[in-house]
């Protein structure tokens, strides 16, 4: 077991917001605005091969210059901290998931690909524009995936709803020869608009920490039913990953626990696991300027990882979590 140490946690954003702001109390900042978290030391067996299926890497701004419509800045958080981190998590693979702050440029993603090779595979993010030869360029390289970001406030069906169904079905066009993944973020109402276009899909679909739950509202909040259906029918993938996304109730947050024991019951073959680090922030805040350094959550990723054996207390289940279903899905 790895001895408790300190891990500097570098902020960004992932998609755009947060499903939840976590209590301040439980995720305090430092006076350096750079968040940071006392890692507990793992307190299970990590079977070998553990597959972390979504984190984000920052670059040097110099080299990995952020979109111009970007809405913040986020501290640069490099390869070598994520290497770090999975050490002591006995983590040794790692999906990188293309952070908004880049837009469709996946320049960084293909470079934290380069370094962390061949433990890694990448999901980016493309729009008309991306031609061809890039995607090939870019599975060659290891991509696997293309992430759509669908996230609303709202938990409301969204008026733009065709609209993000025909952007979905581009995106399968686009993917589908290569048998390329679609990550969707969004609420489960957004999925629920989309389930008829999932169940068809001939790609695999992957949703994003608890399919955008509001842990509050419990199992039976609208959309959740549909998001079951897609995993029982193995159309969609889950990830039970960033509970602090969609709860209040830090630190264990009990409440998410019904979600993960519904997903799992629905089909252990789909789920997935996965840190979210480093566990960024888009709260808005006023008066902050574009240019303005947006820390990131001081989150434990050995107390978070260690809700896992409390979801899935089967040794075998938490293996096809962690290595069998990333291994199939990824390619690794």
């Amino acid at each position: 077991m790895p001895t408790r140490r300190d891990i500097l946690i570098g902020a960004a954003i992932t998609g755009g917001a947060t499903l939840a702001r976590p209590m301040l109390s439980a995720f305090a900042r430092d006076s350096q605005a750079v968040a940071s978290a006392n890692l507990t030391p793992v307190q299970f067996q990590v079977p070998k091969d553990a597959c972390d299926c979504h984190v984000h890497i920052v670059g040097d701004p110099k080299r990995f210059p952020m979109s111009s419509s970007r809405t913040y800045t986020p501290e640069t958080v490099p390869v070598s901290k994520l290497q770090t981190l999975h050490r002591a998590l006995h983590v040794t693979r790692t999906v990188v998931v293309q952070i908004s702050i880049y837009g469709t440029d996946n320049r960084c993603v293909l470079d934290a690909m380069k370094q962390l090779n061949p433990s890694s595979r990448g999901v980016v993010m493309i729009d008309d524009t991306t031609p061809e030869s890039g995607l090939d360029a870019m599975h060659k390289a290891g991509v696997r995936g293309v992430r759509l970001i669908f996230f609303q406030s709202s938990l409301e069906a969204p008026a733009n709803l065709a609209d993000m169904r025909q952007r979905f079905q581009n995106t399968v066009e686009r993917v589908k020869k290569r048998n390329w993944l679609v990550q969707i973020y969004a609420r489960p109402v957004v999925i629920d608009g989309l389930s008829e276009q999932i169940m068809a899909a001939p790609v695999p679909v992957v949703l994003d920490h608890f399919a955008g739950v509001d842990a509050s509202l419990g199992v039976g909040q609208r959309g959740f039913d549909s998001v079951l259906k897609l995993v029982k029918a193995g159309k969609a993938y889950v990830k039970i990953s960033a509970p602090y996304r969609s709860s209040k109730q830090a630190p264990d947050f009990p409440d998410i626990a019904p979600f993960a024991s519904a997903l799992i019951g629905a089909n252990p073959e789909r789920i997935l696991w996965a840190s979210d680090w480093p566990h960024v922030s888009s709260s808005p805040v006023p008066g902050r300027k574009l240019t303005d350094i947006v820390p990131g959550l001081a989150i434990d990723d050995g107390h978070i990882f260690n809700l896992l054996p409390t979801w899935v207390p089967d040794a075998a289940t938490r293996k096809k979590i962690l290595v069998e279903n990333p291994g199939r899905l990824y390619g690794f």
